[in-house]
């Protein structure tokens, strides 16, 4: 395993149901599509694309008491990361069906299940202790039931002396982005797409939200990404690749970028290797490195 700090990711652990279609059907219509089932969740993701990029990763999750958790705790194990799963024995392991187009561009439909569940106590001061760092997936912010647990996990880390990451996740789920900036007020690192970004400010410059965290580092696609700060602005050019599937590329651009981040590296190193994971992730079918 890497030297260098724990980077402590709180989020989902699940399973994705994978549909490739050309085209989605009319309703009441029918299509060829080739499905497979695959390991996924934003938290997982980015714990796995972590421990790919050379961190040392641990993820507090909280999953099922079925057969989908202990393949994933298994999963997860085999690709370096620790896990710190809270069972719960009134919901399944959360279930996601991702479609994903001609062109490599995914929608999808999410059952959260137990990680829809994440209470305070799931995460737990013993499991900060000795990280660096933490890392919290938005999704467990967006949803009333795991808000808690996200803020407490927010409250925990600052307690502990850690620096802490928060990515959005999902645009049309910002419906509240002042709650939502409330609750991710004095992060040190905010991971938004350029979607997100534009929920978060209602149009507004990024750098409006510099008085509410540290820094933004936004994804652009296509066209790469950019580190905001109270220095200004760096962008770093997006690799010329062929997407194949961008489930999971914001993610991997997370732990890219971190993993870099969390070991002494510079804005401009540290974005290069968010922009270098991406790239790598969207040339693959599925979430995970």
């Amino acid at each position: 395993m890497a030297d260098g700090p724990v980077v402590i990711v709180v989020g989902d652990a699940g399973l994705d149901v994978v549909v490739h279609a050309a085209a989605l059907p009319e309703p009441g219509g029918d299509v060829r599509a080739r499905i497979t089932v695959e390991p996924g969740g934003a938290g997982a993701n980015t714990a796995a694309w972590l421990a790919a990029c050379g961190a040392r990763a641990t993820l507090v999750s909280r999953v099922g008491a079925d057969p989908a958790a202990e393949e994933l705790r298994a999963e997860l194990a085999a690709a370096g990361v620790r896990t710190a799963f809270a069972v719960d024995n009134r919901a399944p392991t959360c279930r996601v069906v991702v479609l994903v187009d001609a062109a490599g561009q995914r929608s999808m439909l999410a059952d959260r299940g137990a990680a829809g569940r994440l209470a305070p106590a799931d995460v737990e001061p013993v499991v900060l202790a000795g990280a660096g760092h933490l890392h919290l997936s938005g999704y467990v912010l967006l949803d009333p039931s795991s808000r808690d647990g996200g803020r407490a996990a927010l409250r925990g880390a600052r307690a502990a002396g850690l620096t802490t990451s928060v990515d959005p996740q999902a645009a049309a789920l910002l419906t509240d982005p002042g709650a939502f900036l409330a609750d991710v007020a004095g992060v040190d690192l905010l991971l938004p797409s350029t979607a997100e970004l534009v929920a978060l400010t209602r149009g507004r410059e990024p750098e409006s939200l510099l008085g509410t965290v540290g820094a933004v580092a936004v994804t652009a696609g296509p066209d790469g990404a950019t580190w905001i700060d109270r220095h200004g602005r760096l962008t770093v050019p997006a690799e010329p690749v062929r997407v194949a599937d961008s489930t999971g590329a914001g993610d991997a651009f997370d732990s890219g970028l971190l993993s870099a981040w969390v070991a002494g590296a510079g804005r401009y190193d540290a974005l290069r290797a968010g922009v270098a994971a991406g790239a790598r992730a969207v040339t693959r079918i599925g979430a995970r490195p």
